[in-house]
């Protein structure tokens, strides 16, 4: 079963890498037609970043989100996963989360509404409650 339950959180990883291989090939080429150097780049918020297409910027700002709250995601299956008492409801869990941080990456790069891409946020971080409660559960018994 732990091997079940590491499966989405490899996807995960592998998503994540993705969305970097996608800004890279959006975000290179747009500063170059842009003609800005990296080194006025080196802030993510400000005039260089603001001559920047939406569209390429929305894909940096998915992959930085896949920096941030999947964190949590990966310490919550490592624990899992270490218990060695892990169930089906944990992985349907994980990957409930997966599935839902895809929905909301593909969101963010193409349409970015930004109230749906906000519920899918919601969504995906009520996930993570159960997940987290149970892991703390397996650690205290």
């Amino acid at each position: 079963m732990t091997a079940a339950l590491l499966l989405p959180a490899a996807i995960l990883v592998a998503w994540t890498l993705i969305i970097w291989a996608w800004m890279l090939a959006t975000h290179v080429p747009a500063m170059q037609k842009a003609r800005l150097h990296p080194e006025k780049a080196k802030h993510t918020r400000g005039d260089a970043w603001n001559a920047l297409p939406s569209e390429v910027r929305q894909v940096a700002d998915n992959y930085n989100h896949l920096m941030e709250q999947p964190t949590i995601f990966y310490a919550i299956v490592m624990v899992l996963a270490v218990s060695g008492e892990t169930g089906m409801v944990d992985v349907g869990l994980a990957w409930a989360y997966v599935a839902l941080r895809i929905i909301h990456s593909l969101w963010q790069v193409t349409r970015n509404v930004v109230m749906i891409r906000f519920y899918l946020f919601v969504v995906s971080t009520l996930v993570l409650f159960p997940m987290a409660g149970r892991a703390i559960y397996l650690l205290l018994t």
